[in-house]
C-alpha cells in the first residue's frame, strides 16, 4: 500500500457551479465544491470515459481519498470587507432557432431520439466571487497521478460546468508529505483555520452536520453513493 500523502488544489474562476440536487430544468448549485464534482475534474483530466471499466477502476482507487475544502475569501485592495459568495442564476435556452433538416444535430434530442420541437429551457445557478481551497488526502501512487493528470489533462477540465473555466493552474506544488506543507501552498498556513468557512469529511454520523448524494458510483448512469460531512462556519477575526 502506498504512503498517506497530500495535494493542493485551488479552484479560482469568474463562475463556479456545483451541482448535487439538480432536477428537471431547475440546476442548483451548492455553495462549495461537490466531491462528484472533484472527481469528474480528475476523471476528465485523465481522459476516463464514463461508464467504462477504467471510471470503475478509477473511482475505486478514489474512493478513499479524502476531502477536506475551505472557502477562501477574496478581498480586492481597496475594500473594507471580503466579498461574499453569490448565487447567479442563469435563464438558459439550448437548441432554439435551429433548422431540423440543416442543424439536426444542434438541437437536444427527445427520449425517442428525434430532434426537439422547441428549445430546452432550464434556470442554472453559478457562484460568483468563490475561491476554494482543497485538500486531497490518500495513497501517494493515486494523488501523483492526479497531480500530473491536472498539470497537464487530456480532456478540459472545469469546475462544474464547461463555461466554469480555471483563471489559474489547479495544482499548487506537488504531492506532499504532511497536511501543513498542503496548508502552505494555499497560503493558509499560520492562520486560523477558524477564518474560514471549511467542509470536511467524517466516518461518523455523529460526527456530521450534513448528508450529500456526492460520491460518485457511475458517471453515464448518474449513480451516487451518500457522503457524510461536517461543515464549520468561519467566525469572526475580532
Amino acid at each position: 500500500m502506498s504512503e498517506q500523502a497530500y495535494l493542493a488544489l485551488m479552484l479560482d474562476a469568474p463562475l463556479q457551479s456545483w451541482g448535487f440536487s439538480s432536477r428537471f430544468q431547475r440546476r442548483t448549485t451548492a455553495l462549495h465544491p461537490t466531491r462528484s464534482g472533484i472527481i469528474g475534474m480528475i476523471c476528465a483530466a485523465l481522459g476516463v470515459d464514463k461508464g467504462s471499466a477504467n471510471e470503475a477502476d478509477w473511482l475505486k482507487r478514489l474512493e478513499p481519498v479524502g476531502l477536506t475544502v475551505f472557502a477562501i475569501p477574496r478581498q480586492p485592495e481597496g475594500c473594507r470587507d471580503p466579498l461574499e459568495i453569490r448565487r447567479l442564476e442563469d435563464y438558459h435556452t439550448t437548441g432554439g432557432g435551429y433548422d431540423k433538416k440543416t442543424h439536426s444535430q444542434w438541437i437536444p434530442r427527445k427520449a425517442s431520439g428525434g430532434p426537439c420541437d422547441n428549445a430546452t429551457l432550464s434556470t442554472r445557478q453559478y457562484l460568483l466571487d468563490a475561491k476554494f481551497g482543497v485538500i486531497l488526502t490518500g495513497p501517494r501512487a493515486t494523488l501523483e497521478q492526479v497531480h500530473e493528470a491536472l498539470d497537464n489533462p487530456r480532456w478540459g477540465v472545469w469546475f462544474g460546468r464547461k463555461n466554469c473555466i480555471p483563471a489559474a493552474p489547479i495544482c499548487r506544488g506537488g504531492v506532499m508529505e504532511t497536511h501543513d506543507e498542503a496548508m502552505v501552498e494555499l497560503d493558509l498556513s499560520g492562520r486560523n483555520p477558524a477564518e474560514f468557512f471549511c467542509v470536511s469529511e467524517v466516518a461518523s454520523f455523529d460526527d456530521g452536520t450534513d448528508t450529500l448524494m456526492d460520491v460518485p458510483v457511475n458517471f453515464k448512469t448518474r449513480e451516487f453513493k451518500p457522503r457524510r460531512i461536517c461543515q464549520q462556519p468561519a467566525t469572526s477575526k475580532e
